[in-house]
């Protein structure tokens, strides 16, 4: 019986009782007392406040032989009582009453509870309901893939509803439910009546193939589509964000514009509008789904050189960034997992080097350490900074829970800080730069060690630099608490010692940062872009940061497949004509006085002006970057003449 009968019938019960009372006392002024049985069971009856006591003694009456009951029925017919119609009738059901089968043991458990063993029994219904469910939810996530996407997850909504409830987070929305038009059920977003009205811009999704249990996707584009797309391309070559909203007021859907304009919101810190525009990006995308394509299975697969797929990727990401910064970490974790999930081979966005962040802002370790065992021995995580130190402080947090033994307790505090050592020893470069973004001042034994020193971050490899700055410049945040920096300087002490004492560990892990690191692949590059973390920005090499980009499509693949092409504009370089081949080109359209070798110098030099403009930024980005203001030191001599101001 559910918890919502059980409050029911206590209801009904509480309200047969005064019921049952006010006959028992309209009985007693209309009979007589020979008519009643016995002084002993009316008096049950007048106190009695549990319906199933009075249906117990219903039940023993019906059980009696049958010469009592016509001896009873007889005296009435002397006593000149007659015989009513709801005796008969009683006699009657009590007949068919015998013919019943006999209740089950929980039934009649049931029927022997009174009103406040109802009470009991509901509140520890629920809490074996909490606990089943509890235990059914640890068991099905063990069993689970670690990339396993929750729908319930991939809504804000119920982030937002754990933290604030149900009344503070919707508001006014369920008043407007109502009014609002039926569109169609997503699970990422929801249709906002703000938006324009949606019509099918032009994408679909395809099954490319289907092999070994994984399923291969790919967007498609159609004729009308692609013709918005190059339209989109001029506005992007005019450098002109208004084109872009011209572009959109006729196709409110087209997602490459909605990336381009979210950038422009988003550095005119519009942070609402920017996020907005993402959220009908990746509406307009789910509404293209396939019928078969499942977010949560992780077996379905998006080949990232396709262009049409990278822009589902890029919008995934920038609303995964806008969640952590909302204060939804857990439904950004579940963003990661489905980005990560789409191509989990190549990696396309490097997730991983979010993943950690992500787990430790929502307190999920054992998801960060289930991932890191799982993946060690083919991915090599270890050799990321983030992994090297995030891992080991999530076995920090979970021996500080309260609910697990002393034995549980010691020894994941020694796993904690074995990890954090071998961290520390695989990349002392990223110690100090902690430290002075968390504004602490590090103990001069450790800040005048060569092992710590400024040597360590000087002789780093440029890809080692990346990921160090990429960290820190995150994952300060995660450090900023007074226990967390007595246990870093307890065990930096202890690395300290074994650097001293010449371990031979110390040595392997210098050997593995002169071998490897050397050049980052082309993904790092293409996440530390999109991270836009200043840290880390400025290890970037030299080809990345000259090279033009488009934040609709950053770092696109070398190996990119191209489905279609942009034809050719044939008014290239018509500003500089002469009077003459203007007055031809209004004559023959198709004409063209420019040859095509000067075509290509125009081309050329349009190239390195725009490499040239890119080598300024970087400047400017440096010198701004570098920039230290000091204060004008004054000369504290009160004898001073004051003439000399004159």
């Amino acid at each position: 019986m559910s918890s919502r009968a059980l409050r029911r019938l206590k209801g009904e019960q509480r309200a047969q009782a005064d019921l049952n009372a006010f006959k028992l006392a309209d009985e007693d002024d209309r009979e007589d007392e020979g008519q009643m049985k016995s002084d002993k069971t009316a008096h049950k009856q007048r106190n009695s406040s549990n319906i199933f006591e009075l249906i117990g003694e219903a039940d023993v009456d019906v059980n009696a032989s049958d010469e009592e009951k016509a001896e009873a029925i007889s005296d009435r017919q002397q006593e000149g009582a007659p015989l009513e119609k709801d005796t008969v009738k009683n006699e009657k059901s009590n007949k068919k009453k015998k013919k019943k089968k006999k209740k089950t043991p929980a039934e009649s458990g049931r029927d022997d509870l009174s009103v406040g063993d109802i009470d009991a029994f509901l509140e520890t219904l629920e809490k074996e309901k909490g606990l089943s469910y509890q235990s059914t939810d640890n068991s099905a996530s063990e069993h689970r893939p670690v990339l396993y996407v929750e729908h319930r997850n991939l809504n804000p909504e119920t982030e937002l509803k754990r933290y604030f409830g149900a009344r503070a987070v919707l508001g006014d929305q369920r008043s407007k439910q109502r009014q609002r038009q039926l569109h169609r059920c997503t699970w990422m977003t929801v249709f906002k009546d703000t938006w324009p009205r949606f019509s099918r811009p032009g994408i679909s999704m395809s099954l490319v193939e289907s092999k070994d249990g994984i399923q291969h996707f790919t967007f498609e584009h159609n004729r009308d589509y692609q013709q918005v797309q190059f339209k989109f391309f001029d506005a992007v070559e005019s450098m002109d964000p208004n084109n872009f909203v011209v572009l959109l007021q006729f196709n409110p859907y087209h997602i490459d514009s909605l990336l381009q304009l979210s950038d422009v919101c988003r550095m005119q810190e519009d942070q609402e509008t920017a996020r907005d525009l993402i959220e009908r990006a990746l509406y307009s995308f789910e509404c293209a789904f396939h019928p078969v394509f499942s977010l949560t299975s992780g077996t379905c697969r998006l080949d990232y050189s396709r262009p049409e797929n990278r822009a589902f990727y890029l919008v995934l990401f920038k609303h995964m960034l806008f969640l952590e910064k909302r204060g939804c970490p857990r439904t950004a974790l579940e963003y990661c997992k489905l980005i990560l999930s789409l191509d989990p081979d190549s990696d396309p966005l490097c997730m991983l080097l979010i993943f950690d962040f992500l787990c430790l802002r929502c307190r999920e370790y054992t998801t960060l350490i289930r991932l890191y065992e799982e993946w060690e021995v083919h991915r090599n995580l270890s050799q990321l900074p983030n992994f090297s130190f995030s891992v080991g402080l999530s076995y920090y947090h979970l021996s500080q829970q309260e609910d697990i033994s002393p034995v549980e307790n010691q020894q994941l505090k020694q796993k904690s800080n074995v990890l954090l050592q071998n961290a520390l020893i695989m990349f002392p470069g990223a110690l100090m730069p902690l430290l002075d973004l968390c504004t602490v001042q590090p103990d001069a034994a450790v800040s005048s060690h060569a092992f710590f020193g400024p040597s360590s971050q000087i002789g780093q490899p440029p890809a080692l630099s990346e990921l160090v700055s990429l960290y820190v410049g995150r994952c300060h945040s995660l450090w900023k608490e007074t226990e967390l920096m007595l246990w870093l300087e307890e065990n930096v002490r202890k690395v300290l010692k074994r650097v001293d004492s010449h371990d031979p560990y110390v040595e392997d892990c210098q050997n593995k940062r002169k071998q490897r690191y050397q050049s980052a692949p082309r993904n790092i590059h293409r996440h530390v872009l999109m991270s836009e973390i200043k840290e880390a920005t400025a290890t970037l090499p030299l080809e990345v940061t000259t090279q033009p980009g488009m934040s609709f499509d950053p770092l696109p693949p070398l190996d990119s497949i191209v489905s279609y092409i942009r034809p050719e504009r044939e008014n290239m370089g018509a500003s500089n004509e002469s009077t003459l081949s203007l007055f031809f080109r209004s004559l023959l359209p198709n004409f063209n006085l420019q040859r095509p070798e000067d075509r290509q110098e125009v081309a050329r030099a349009g190239h390195e002006l725009n490499q040239e403009v890119n080598r300024l930024m970087v400047a400017m980005r440096d010198m701004l970057a570098n920039i230290q203001f000091r204060e004008p030191q004054w000369d504290d001599n009160p004898d001073r003449d004051e003439e000399e101001w004159d």
